[in-house]
């Protein structure tokens, strides 16, 4: 058992992200230190509010790492370069030897605790899913750089726990949501006010939904337990919910009508492969509409068990999809409109 005090300090890395904004926060309301690692230009404002300490650095400036990782007892690694298109090399660049630099320079310190690696179940592979649990090995193809290379960064960190006792605890959340989202849910807000939105075969396969506060409860449990130190989680709400649900209670809680387009899957699977040949053709720098990720995210049935989580890690979320999801589409929402974009 992990027991932190006030003389313990934890590093965050994506700390003004979704996720690690949420470590941070919680963290200091437990009275404990904590060092974010943050880019130079990035927003720190909420992090200064809470109180913690900035070091200013990135994935791939080792030096940056170094001096982040002094004195840490516990990292929870968050950072990663997210998205659904663009050179695998980039991605690498930041997810798999940035990491393997943080892990470096962390054994060296000999002061880790603990390391929580926030993985993805975008790791399998990129088909329907129904009760899929750990014993199934990640797909090392994937079908973009992020979920490649998330893949290896995994991968990577079971390698430093097997041969250098890394003290390390892999966690794969599904699609996460909560309050302070800026990325993804104000896309999908903005898709569905055009009007353009269609759901991609059939509507009531099932989400990997994961509200945020789920996932940091999975998080604790992984820094203080000793007995999980080298194992993999699969990480999710208690209950999953499915396209129609999760697409429906966006809309009500946002004021959009729902949408009741649907592309059957074979004819939205030619577009995509069109699409994303077209766009490399071309070397664009933005995805197009329809891509493998996309068509993974809306189409597929995304089913994954937690039933390890749950017996091993003790894992016993308590937020429920029906709750969170409103509260986290009216945060996003206010952001948006104060900033001008609604």
């Amino acid at each position: 058992m992990v027991t932190l005090s006030a003389s313990d300090r934890i590093l965050v890395t994506g700390a003004t992200g979704l996720v690690g904004s949420h470590v941070a926060e919680q963290a200091r309301a437990r009275g404990l230190s904590v060092r974010c690692l943050v880019r130079g230009g990035a927003d720190t404002s909420f992090l200064k509010q809470c109180g913690c300490e900035l070091v200013t650095g990135d994935l791939d400036q080792p030096a940056s790492l170094r001096k982040a990782v002094e004195g840490i007892s516990v990292i929870v690694h968050c950072a990663a370069k997210v998205g659904d298109w663009g050179p695998t090399a980039e991605y690498r660049r930041i997810n798999v030897d940035g990491t393997a630099a943080l892990a470096e320079s962390a054994l060296a310190t000999g002061t880790l605790k603990r390391w929580v690696q926030i993985s993805s179940l975008g790791v399998y592979e990129g088909r329907d899913h129904y009760g899929t649990d750990e014993s199934t090995p990640p797909s090392t193809t994937g079908i973009d750089g992020y979920t490649l290379t998330k893949v290896e960064s995994e991968l990577l960190i079971v390698g430093f726990i097997r041969e250098q006792g890394l003290p390390a605890v892999v966690l794969r959340p599904g699609f996460i949501y909560g309050t302070r989202d800026r990325t993804v849910l104000p896309k999908l807000l903005e898709r569905l006010r055009s009007g353009k939105f269609a759901y991609l075969g059939v509507p009531d396969k099932l989400m990997n939904n994961t509200w945020v506060n789920n996932l940091c409860a999975a998080i604790w449990l992984a820094i203080e337990r000793d007995d999980v130190v080298g194992e993999v989680f699969n990480i999710r709400d208690p209950r999953a919910v499915t396209k129609r649900e999760f697409i429906e209670t966006v809309c009500d809680a946002a004021g959009i009508e729902r949408p009741k387009k649907i592309v059957p899957l074979f004819i939205a699977r030619g577009l995509a492969k069109v699409m994303e040949g077209a766009w490399k053709l071309l070397g664009k720098k933005q995805a197009p509409l329809l891509n493998n990720a996309r068509l993974k995210f809306l189409g597929l049935n995304l089913d994954y068990s937690i039933d390890k989580a749950t017996r091993m890690l003790g894992y016993m979320p308590a937020g429920d999809f029906r709750d969170a999801m409103p509260e986290s589409v009216r945060d996003v929402v206010g952001s948006m409109k104060s900033a001008g974009q609604v």
